[in-house]
């Protein structure tokens, strides 16, 4: 007697995805179920980069299916397939570009820009194809971040081409001026120069371009939360009380705008001494938490107060890069997939689908 293909879906239901904690069936990421006699072939498409994931996904899948009566030989191709999502109404998409992540913080100095080159790296060692655009024209830190130097060359004199650094591609006001010359631009000015670096920039086949926005929530935030198409916020903050009242500012600015919330990171959240590994929350405890539950959105994850994480920043080699298996490259690694899952539940981009209605007089 050979295998069904319902015992296969019904076997699979009980397959949960660590990651998005729904199983495979449900989820719709089980395809194309090849059975020829007993054997038994299958595909599983993540719509999230999960490089580190995918051999314990692909374990799961076939311990399950081995346990059914007479099966035979068990394959299962497990693989990413991250696709454009929908933003916000009025929008233009930009080109080479499938989704953009804005991190973004209601004050300065919360460790906005460090969470997003982390989690831009982390992206990428999951397998994605990923960008970083420094927004911040008046501090721009993407270049020291990233110990990127030069200048970006166009090769059709209409476009820049990104720089490169740990697989990213990476396009900052940093890189066009001399680091000590201050921007002396009024708001126009710099939305002016920040929508040219988006559209202006060559950006090649990007899943995700993380933008960095500078702090706060004035006429330069609301702007780019208008034209920029902006798949998604990630909201980074301390639990001090101060830092939080101002990240609920930043929260509600992209609700006005119609910019979905992915969720909230919370920096700097417990500090542990590096002489006797006391911790403490030094910031106050439990803000984020709180933040979240008031907004109905998800706390993506905490980071500690490390005085590593700002010396391999400080370095031009983030904590990702410079030390991947820690266990504080493992926690941005863990937010960046669920900031890509977050984006995943989206719905998608249907735009590329319609064809143009070109009314003409004949």
């Amino acid at each position: 007697m050979s295998i069904s293909e319902l015992q296969v879906q019904t076997a699979l239901k009980e397959v949960i995805d660590p990651n998005t904690g729904k199983d495979f069936v449900t989820s719709r990421a089980a395809k194309n179920i090849r059975i020829a006699g007993n054997d038994v072939s299958l595909d599983v498409e993540l719509g999230y980069p999960a490089r580190s994931q995918i051999d314990d996904i692909r374990k799961a899948v076939i311990d399950r299916l081995k346990a059914l009566p007479g099966i035979g030989n068990v394959s299962a191709n497990v693989y990413s397939k991250i696709v454009a999502h929908s933003v916000q109404r009025g929008a233009k998409l930009v080109p080479g570009v499938r989704n953009i992540i804005a991190i973004a913080s209601g004050k300065g100095g919360v460790g906005k820009s460090t969470t997003a080159v982390n989690l831009a790296l982390a992206l990428a060692a999951e397998g994605a194809n990923v960008g970083l655009l420094d927004a911040d024209i008046y501090g721009p830190s993407q270049p020291q971040m990233l110990g990127i130097s030069g200048s970006p060359e166009s090769h059709d004199g209409k476009k820049l081409e990104p720089l490169t650094a740990y697989g990213l591609q990476a396009m900052s006001i940093g890189f066009l001026i001399d680091q000590e010359t201050p921007m002396v631009w009024r708001g126009p000015m710099v939305t002016q120069a920040l929508q040219q670096l988006l559209n202006d920039t060559h950006w090649q086949d990007v899943d995700y371009l993380v933008i960095d926005l500078p702090p706060g929530t004035g006429d330069i935030q609301l702007t780019l939360a208008q034209q920029v198409p902006v798949t998604g916020a990630v909201i980074v903050t301390t639990p001090q009380d101060i830092a939080l009242l101002d990240a609920r500012k930043g929260l509600k600015m992209f609700e006005k705008v119609g910019v979905p919330i992915l969720g909230i990171v919370e920096n700097m959240s417990t500090h542990i001494c590096s002489k006797c590994g006391h911790e403490e929350h030094i910031f106050g405890s439990g803000g984020g938490d709180r933040m979240a539950t008031d907004y109905e959105v998800e706390l993506l994850g905490s980071l500690p107060l490390d005085i590593s994480i700002r010396e391999q920043v400080d370095g031009g080699k983030p904590s990702v890069v410079a030390d991947p298996d820690s266990p504080i490259a493992a926690i941005y690694r863990r937010i960046a997939r669920r900031i890509a899952i977050k984006v995943a539940e989206r719905a998608k981009d249907m735009s590329a689908k319609f064809p143009s209605i070109v009314v003409q007089n004949t």
